[in-house]
């Protein structure tokens, strides 16, 4: 599957997950998990494989059971998984997600796997404040791994 422009309705649905985004970021955690899921029920299970990613993505953070939040993170993953080199940069900070749900769970071995996979994927990343970001993230949370 290949990324494409976004048509009016793509568009629109990037618009109110960034909306949502903002909502969540000012501290409207209820209001923007609410708005992220009606998309979501909208775009259905099937849609639009980007959509659905970033939707998981940002639902993700929204939740307050960590299994729920591995739960969306996956499916995050699962998507981005669809869109193959369209999302490759995004597959280091998903990792990183996903190995940090499963440190929240009690669960260091699948936590240090993922890790694992955060560090192989980003070094494709470039070196600029993403990168840098996503990289120093990585060794905070293997260090808080380390017995």
């Amino acid at each position: 599957m290949e990324l494409q422009e976004p048509d009016a309705n793509g568009l629109a649905v990037r618009t109110r997950i960034g909306q949502a985004v903002l909502l969540h970021h000012g501290g409207d955690r209820e209001e923007a998990r609410g708005r992220f899921l009606g998309l979501w029920e909208e775009i259905g299970a099937d849609g639009d494989a980007f959509h659905r990613c970033a939707l998981a993505h940002y639902l993700a953070d929204t939740q307050d059971d960590p299994a729920d939040e591995l739960a969306w993170d996956l499916r995050a993953l699962s998507a981005a998984e669809e869109l193959m080199e369209s999302v490759r940069s995004l597959y280091p900070s998903l990792h990183l997600n996903i190995a940090a749900d499963y440190a929240k769970l009690g669960c260091p071995e699948a936590a240090r796997s993922h890790l694992g996979r955060a560090r192989s994927a980003a070094e494709g990343l470039p070196y600029d404040g993403h990168g840098t970001r996503v990289r120093e993230a990585i060794r905070s949370l293997e260090a808080g791994l380390e017995p």
